[in-house]
């Protein structure tokens, strides 16, 4: 895990198991080469739970939060990178509109990072709390428990950019397939459209390989590439893990399994 705080309650909670389990201070782009340093090739199952952890949200020291007020922070590794305020210290309206735009899917992106800018350069902008006025003064203020807050999606596109969350996950679903044994499973756990997008399609590519030919190629079916892995799907939490677990409403799990290799095989039948 990147967040020390994450790995001590890690620690904790597996304290009966620590004779079998492994705890790393790290990223999940990093896996490849930190399985590798525990003298492991190949593994079985790989589970990557992309969402931010309830204790981050929950304290407002983090800077995650626009309910509670904190600094602007939002590294998930607090021992490493430049802060939000480092990052929006220097940044131009242009830039800023399209992080908010794209890694928040806000649609006002322009208007909201000018009144964000404009705070900033009054030197307002102190806190989370602070951040979210810039917002809702833009948008408007949540109506009610039901209705999401209008700080929502900036506040998850700066924690995207901040944590360079996107960038991670390619490496992961460029690496991690690799790294699985035959029969092995990638599972993924998303929590918002643009990683989900970003895991479906790389699983797509993977279990049809054919999708990436080029049209109109004279090949009988026997010369199409054959698939290494197979895309179990997606699944989605019930009514009653909703309803336990509110945070999981949006998650969205898909799962990846690695197949035998068909070379493999046939030397295999050789063999025998």
């Amino acid at each position: 895990d990147r967040d020390p705080a994450a790995l001590a309650k890690a620690q904790e909670t597996l304290a009966g198991l620590s004779a079998r389990v492994e705890l790393v201070h790290g990223s999940y782009s990093d896996f490849s080469s930190i399985v590798h340093n525990l003298g492991i090739e190949k593994v079985d199952f790989i589970l990557a739970d992309l969402g931010v952890s309830s204790f981050q949200l929950d304290y407002g020291e983090r800077g995650f939060s626009f309910q509670k007020a904190g600094p602007l922070d939002m590294r998930m590794d607090p021992t490493s990178g430049p802060t939000l305020a480092e990052r929006i210290a220097t940044i131009e309206k242009e830039e800023l509109s399209r992080v908010i735009r794209e890694y928040g899917e806000e649609k006002r992106a322009g208007a909201v990072a000018s009144s964000i800018l404009k705070m900033r350069d009054e030197g307002t902008l102190k806190t989370t709390g602070d951040l979210a006025h810039a917002v809702r003064s833009v948008l408007g203020k949540p109506r009610g428990k039901v209705t999401k807050d209008p700080a929502t999606r900036t506040f998850q596109g700066l924690r995207i950019w901040v944590n360079r969350e996107l960038e991670e996950l390619k490496i992961l679903l460029d690496e991690g397939p690799q790294l699985l044994n035959e029969g092995g499973v990638l599972a993924i756990i998303a929590f918002h459209s643009l990683e989900d997008r970003m895991v479906k399609r790389r699983f797509r590519e993977l279990a049809h390989p054919e999708y990436a030919l080029p049209e109109g190629l004279p090949l009988t079916k026997d010369q199409l590439p054959e698939a290494l892995f197979a895309d179990l799907g997606a699944f989605t939490p019930g009514e009653l893990e909703q309803k336990e677990n509110p945070r999981a409403r949006s998650s969205v799990l898909r799962v990846l399994k690695r197949l035998k290799d068909p070379e493999r095989t046939v030397e295999r039948r050789h063999e025998v």
